[in-house]
C-alpha cells in the first residue's frame, strides 16, 4: 500500500456501481442514524437495565464496535473484502440485537430499524465494490 495515497484519492480510483449514492448523502444519513442509535441505547438501558437487558446490551456494544471498525478496514486499510466480512457480521449482530431489544425495549428496537435498513443497503454496496474491484489489491 502506498502511504502517500489518501483514502479519498484511493476511493476515487475504485470502480463504483451506477447506483452508488453521492458522497454528500453519507454525512446526513449517518448523523441521523447515530442520533437514533444513541437514543436507542439510552432507552434500552432505561427500559431493561443490565439484569433484563444484559444480552441486548452486550450485542448492542458489539454491533457498535463492528460499525466503528468498518471505516478503518475499508478506508485506512483499503481492504474491501475484509470490510465486507465486517459489515456482514455487523448486519447479523445488529439483527439479533434488534430481536433482543424487541423483547425488553420495544422503542429501542424500533429506533434501530432504519439503521438496519441502511446497513443492509451498505452491505450490498460494499459487496458490489468488492466484486467490481476484486482484480486488484482493493479486493483484499
Amino acid at each position: 500500500m502506498d502511504h502517500a495515497v489518501t483514502p479519498g484519492a484511493w476511493f476515487d480510483t475504485l470502480v463504483k456501481p451506477s447506483w452508488n449514492p453521492p458522497s454528500w448523502v453519507f454525512g446526513p444519513v449517518w448523523t441521523i442514524l447515530y442520533i437514533m442509535i444513541a437514543i436507542a441505547a439510552v432507552r434500552l438501558l432505561q427500559d431493561a437495565g443490565w439484569t433484563r437487558g444484559r444480552w441486548a446490551i452486550i450485542l448492542f456494544a458489539l454491533q457498535l464496535a463492528l460499525n466503528l471498525l468498518w471505516p478503518w478496514i475499508f478506508f485506512s486499510r483499503q481492504a474491501i473484502g475484509w470490510a465486507f466480512v465486517d459489515i456482514v457480521l455487523l448486519w447479523a449482530v445488529l439483527g439479533v440485537t434488534i430481536v433482543l431489544c424487541w423483547r425488553v425495549s420495544f422503542g429501542s428496537a424500533l429506533l434501530l430499524l432504519p439503521y438496519f435498513a441502511w446497513v443492509s443497503f451498505a452491505s450490498v454496496l460494499n459487496g458490489t465494490f468488492w466484486w467490481l474491484n476484486r482484480g486488484g489489491s482493493a479486493g483484499t
